[in-house]
């Protein structure tokens, strides 16, 4: 099977035809550029989507990776992200080794086929002049054929003539030779001329024409061979990832099995336990029997005289009993938040979410025990203005203590400051370390350096250190507090760490003066007994006697269910509309009236408030 026997005649058509496989060629080279920018496109975007997942560093996003959950996700990012770099290598190697060889050899082969073209046209152009020459002798040597019979036949007539003279007759057969003459050289040359066109001919045919159409078959036939082996390559640069694909699926599947939902719901109790102690039974109150004020032996009436104080509280008072004033006025007070608000919650379904770290939810007890209880004992507060508004501590201010946060998270938090600053304590450390070395270096050997030049530096380090271990004792001694090692700080040192809470007894007197000269809550202890008792009696008066049941100013909606476990809070159901009585006062909480009997702090967070203008302004 040959085409230059089989087609010799098709040179048009092979022509066409091999120009037809050469743009098959192009369109699979321009095929396989498209997929190299599909998977590069491919790669690209599937970088992005993982680098769009991966948690910011040194945000609250990085914590949450502490779970186990959490990490395999983040497995699957970055065996994604080596998923994508697969699919770069494929275009790579698709473009270096399919692309760009092909590219070449598609010149190579127009080249060739150039070549080869040009040679059956040149052997055309050879067998048609052959053919013109052909035709030219034999056209002259039938005119010269034409003409020596004519020349003959008018020889014939003259010598016929007896009119013609001899000499004319003689023109005329000597014409009549030269043309017979001319006839034969025209015959002899036509001869010759076929005879070489005849061999031109049988060459062109079965020689000439053959071999350049054998030559464009094969080159042909390589041309497809080519695109062959360029498509299996096609698959096998797939193949070739596929094991490392795998790898990185396996990868995934393995994250999945690693997740360890115990250790999840463990890592979640030690990321927001406070650290309190579940509330305890609820007393029964008994309001059968008339109630009665106990004095303690430590109670304030026995310090001067315990007729003195009852008159010191019933002058007064107009006679009224501590333990009689209006109910829900005192338990307000006595029971108003200590700490900031918990913010609201994040979803929209606040049932689910916590309602941020809580104090123990307190037994209540009758009131006369409260109330016994709270002169007994040690304030826990400056005086009743900071008492009836709770702390004063912003949402977005964290003290340096974390005194804000519960117990078992403050303590978590000021261990994880610890041990941040024994690192950079050992850090400094091993600076130290080094510049005493080189200057011990430079005191041997002079030559490399002055070794007082490091003497500043040496200082600054040590001063560094020095600095870094006070900060360091003073997170541990914070530390040991907490966990219960040492004796609580003085009040200086409270007052530093931005904490409001007094672990002595002020004096009360001085807590009068709070409301005028010290927000903050400062105050001295040089008074004496008896003037505590005596200003005591005269504060109290003037709080709850002069001052009736608080009117509304508005009423607010509920937007989140809040579960009011600090004494002073109160509970509301999201939905739920109660009485506003006192606004924000800056420190977050908004008081509230369900009923005559029941009302605390909310968040202002939770509530949407609709104050009413007449009321507020009255």
């Amino acid at each position: 099977m040959s085409w230059g026997t089989e087609l010799w005649d098709q040179f048009d058509n092979l022509e066409k035809h091999t120009q037809w496989g050469i743009d098959i060629l192009e369109k699979y080279i321009k095929f396989v550029k498209e997929r190299t920018e599909i998977e590069l496109s491919y790669a690209k975007q599937l970088r992005n989507l993982s680098k769009k997942y991966q948690p910011k560093k040194n945000s609250k996003e990085e914590e949450e990776y502490r779970y186990t959950a959490c990490k395999a996700f983040l497995s699957t990012l970055n065996e994604m992200n080596d998923y994508a770099g697969q699919h770069e290598v494929i275009s790579e190697n698709m473009t270096s080794q399919i692309t760009v060889e092909l590219a070449r050899y598609v010149q190579e082969l127009k080249q060739e086929r150039k070549s080869h073209f040009h040679d059956g046209r040149k052997a055309q152009q050879h067998i048609e002049t052959c053919w013109k020459q052909l035709e030219s002798s034999k056209r002259r040597f039938e005119r010269d054929c034409k003409e020596a019979d004519r020349a003959q036949q008018y020889f014939e007539k003259m010598d016929a003539d007896i009119n013609v003279t001899k000499a004319d007759v003689e023109k005329a057969r000597q014409q009549a030779q030269m043309r017979h003459q001319m006839a034969e050289d025209s015959k002899a040359d036509y001869s010759s001329i076929l005879q070489k066109f005849n061999h031109e001919q049988h060459e062109y045919y079965h020689t000439h024409i053959p071999n350049i159409f054998q030559k464009i078959q094969e080159m042909e036939e390589r041309r497809i061979v080519r695109i062959g082996e360029s498509v299996k390559t096609y698959a096998e640069l797939d193949r070739q990832v596929i094991p490392i694909i795998g790898k990185c699926l396996d990868g995934i599947v393995k994250a999945a099995e690693s997740i360890d939902p115990k250790n999840d719901s463990q890592l979640a109790i030690e990321a927001y336990k406070s650290g309190f102690e579940p509330p305890g039974d609820i007393e029964f109150e008994d309001y059968t029997q008339p109630m009665k004020r106990t004095v303690s032996d430590n109670s304030l009436s026995n310090s001067r005289g315990e007729s003195k104080s009852e008159l010191k509280f019933g002058g007064k008072s107009k006679g009224k009993l501590w333990p009689f004033i209006k109910k829900n006025k005192l338990m307000s007070l006595l029971t108003s938040p200590h700490q900031p608000p918990p913010p609201p919650p994040a979803s929209a379904s606040p049932s689910a979410v916590p309602n941020g770290p809580q104090s123990p939810k307190q037994q209540k007890e009758p009131l006369s025990h409260r109330f016994n209880e709270f002169m007994t004992s040690k304030p826990k507060i400056h005086c009743f203005r900071s008492l009836k508004r709770g702390l004063s501590l912003k949402l977005g201010a964290t003290p340096e203590d974390f005194s804000n946060l519960p117990p078992e998270q403050r303590r978590k938090k000021l261990q994880q400051k610890v041990d941040e600053l024994n690192k950079e304590i050992q850090k400094e450390m091993d600076q130290r370390d080094a510049i005493t070395k080189m200057k011990d270096v430079y005191l041997k050997n002079p030559q490399m350096g002055d070794p007082a030049s490091l003497d500043h530096k040496l200082a600054e380090v040590s001063q560094n250190i020095e600095k870094l271990r006070l900060e360091a004792q003073k997170f541990e001694a914070w530390l040991a507090e907490v966990e219960g090692r040492l004796p609580a700080r003085s009040e200086q040192a409270r007052r530093q760490s931005g904490m409001y809470d007094v672990q002595n007894p002020p004096a009360v007197n001085s807590c009068a003066q709070d409301r005028e000269s010290s927000p903050d809550g400062s105050y001295t202890e040089e008074q004496s007994q008896e003037s505590e008792v005596k200003v005591l009696a005269t504060d109290f008066d003037d709080e709850f006697d002069d001052e009736e049941s608080l009117p509304a100013i508005g009423t607010c909606k509920a937007l989140y269910t809040f579960e009011g476990q600090n004494e002073g809070t109160i509970s509301v159901v999201e939905g739920e509309t109660v009485y506003v009585i006192e606004e924000d006062k800056g420190d977050g909480w908004t008081r509230i009236r369900r009923n005559e009997d029941e009302e605390g702090y909310v968040p202002t967070s939770y509530v949407e408030v609709y104050l009413d203008k007449n009321a507020k302004d009255s």
